[in-house]
């Protein structure tokens, strides 16, 4: 059985920072490409920035480069998503997910899912 499992969200005031964590189990974590997306109330969930089994890493949009970074660490089976300088339109619940490797950004082809950790930005 495929379990991820987010963990690190919580609530920051504009210009913070926060640390989510993600934890796999059940796969072998090295064979998967990893995502993060997020969806904001109201509106559909996007991929926000991938990192590939080898590490090629891909944020989705310019207003995210430079304040968002993705990790993994292929011994602890997590992945991670560092958010710096975080505004209020940041404000979602923050999904990862895995699909097979080389996926990259095709968003739609991920197809494992964590239950979602919840990140809210307060001006």
């Amino acid at each position: 059985q495929v379990l991820l499992v987010e963990s690190g969200g919580g609530s920051v005031q504009s210009g913070g920072s926060l640390r989510l964590s993600c934890k796999v189990r059940g796969v072998s974590f090295v064979d998967y490409d990893m995502a993060w997306f997020r969806q904001a109330p109201g509106k559909e969930r996007e991929g926000v920035i991938c990192i590939t089994w080898s590490g090629r890493t891909t944020v989705y949009a310019d207003s995210l480069k430079g304040r968002f970074t993705v990790s993994r660490d292929n011994a602890k089976n997590t992945l991670y998503l560092q958010m710096n300088s975080l505004k209020p339109e940041d404000t979602a619940m923050y999904y990862c997910a895995a699909a097979r490797r080389d996926t990259g950004s095709r968003w739609n082809e991920y197809n494992y899912w964590g239950q979602g950790t919840q990140v809210t930005v307060s001006s």
